[in-house]
């Protein structure tokens, strides 16, 4: 079971799986991948900035 305050639970502590129904875990993933996403994509422009900073600093 789901439960209603879980997601108020500091991300550091572990979440009861266990107690969860299948719909609720397969969207548990699905929000994961959609946040492992989402930092890819700013890791990417971070990388892009970065490049751009260096490329700007060796002239």
């Amino acid at each position: 079971m789901h439960y209603e305050f879980e997601e108020l639970r500091p991300a550091s502590t572990s979440k009861n799986l266990a107690e969860w129904n299948l719909e609720d875990l397969q969207d548990y993933i699905t929000n994961l991948e959609a946040e492992i996403m989402r930092c890819k994509q700013f890791i990417e422009q971070k990388k892009s900035v970065g490049s751009a900073a260096d490329a700007l600093f060796k002239k």
